[in-house]
């Protein structure tokens, strides 16, 4: 799994950092989300597929 981020259409909302810590974050000059890790390790894969459902704009996207 390899998570992609578009950062033009992030808004901050920081539902992936809740979701997943270890695996967002939030960049402290823009506000928007960054990856900590872009290639998560399976037993953090059901948090990051919530993170992604769960961005009220799409910003998250999964590749297999």
């Amino acid at each position: 799994m390899r998570v992609i981020l578009d950062p033009q259409s992030c808004q901050a909302y920081g539902n992936c950092l809740l979701t997943a810590p270890d695996v967002f974050d939030l960049d402290e000059e823009t506000g928007v989300a960054i990856i900590l890790q872009e290639r998560p390790p399976a037993e953090l894969h059901a948090a990051v597929e919530e993170a992604v459902r769960s961005c009220p704009v799409q910003a998250l996207t999964l590749e297999d």
